[in-house]
C-alpha cells in the first residue's frame, strides 16, 4: 500500500507540472506585456511635451486686437508673449488733464526708452484716443489697477484716473508715465503696435514713425 501512495503522488505530481509550468510562462509573458505596454504609456506624455504647444508657438506672434466695442473710459486686457497687454479708450476729458499735472512726474517727456519713436510724446500713443501699454509695473512686476471715475484721486489728489500699484503703491497717468516719490523708476512700457485700420490693432509689429 505504501508503493501504491507513493506512486500515485508521483504520477499526480509529474501530471500537474506542465500544467504549473504552462502557469508560468503565461504569468511571465502577461507581466511582460503589462510592463511594456505601462513603459509605452509613460513615454506618450513625455514625447507629447517635446512637441511646442499651440500657446508657446505664439508666444512670439503678433496679437491682432479688435478695439470697435471698447467704450470711452474703457480698458481692455489682452495677452502678448505672456504679458497682459492694455488697451484704453481715452476720453477728451483724459486727454486734456494729461498736461495739468506734469510737473509731478517723474519722465514726464519719455526720455528714457519705454516706448517705441512714435510713441514720445505727451499722449504715448500713435493715436492719441487709445492708450496701449504692457500692465506691469516697473518696480517689481505687479499689475497695478485701473482706477477711473475719480477713484484715483485718492493716491493722487485732482487727478481722477490712473493705474495704482497696489504691491508697493506706484502711480501712474493715463499715459502711462510714473509719478515721482514712488518706488518705480521707469514710466510703464508701451509695445510696438499699429494700426491695420480704425478698428483693428496689431501689437508687436511697430509702425512706421510719425
Amino acid at each position: 500500500m505504501s508503493n501504491v501512495s507513493v506512486d500515485a503522488k508521483d504520477s499526480a505530481l509529474n501530471g500537474s507540472q506542465p500544467e504549473s509550468n504552462n502557469r508560468r510562462r503565461f504569468l511571465t509573458v502577461a507581466t511582460s506585456v503589462v510592463g511594456a505596454v505601462g513603459v509605452v504609456g509613460a513615454a506618450v506624455p513625455f514625447v507629447t511635451s517635446w512637441n511646442p504647444s499651440a500657446k508657446a508657438k505664439a508666444a512670439g506672434a503678433d496679437v491682432e486686437v479688435d478695439i470697435s466695442a471698447i467704450e470711452p473710459g474703457q480698458l481692455i486686457r489682452v495677452m502678448w508673449r505672456s504679458k497682459p497687454v492694455w488697451i484704453v479708450r481715452r476720453t477728451p476729458e483724459i486727454l486734456e488733464e494729461l498736461a495739468a499735472h506734469e510737473d509731478s512726474l517723474r519722465d514726464p517727456n519719455s526720455e528714457a526708452e519705454q516706448q517705441p519713436t512714435f510713441a514720445k510724446n505727451r499722449y504715448r500713443s500713435l493715436k492719441e484716443e487709445y492708450l496701449i501699454l504692457v500692465g506691469i509695473c516697473t518696480h517689481l512686476g505687479c499689475s497695478p489697477q485701473y482706477l477711473k471715475d475719480g477713484a484715483f484721486e485718492e493716491a493722487v489728489e485732482g487727478v481722477p484716473y490712473g493705474f495704482f500699484c497696489p504691491c508697493h503703491g506706484s502711480k501712474f497717468d493715463m499715459a502711462g508715465r510714473v509719478f515721482q516719490s514712488v518706488p518705480a523708476p521707469l514710466n510703464l512700457v508701451v509695445p510696438p503696435y499699429q494700426f491695420v485700420d480704425d478698428t483693428t490693432v496689431i501689437i508687436g509689429s511697430e509702425a512706421e514713425a510719425v
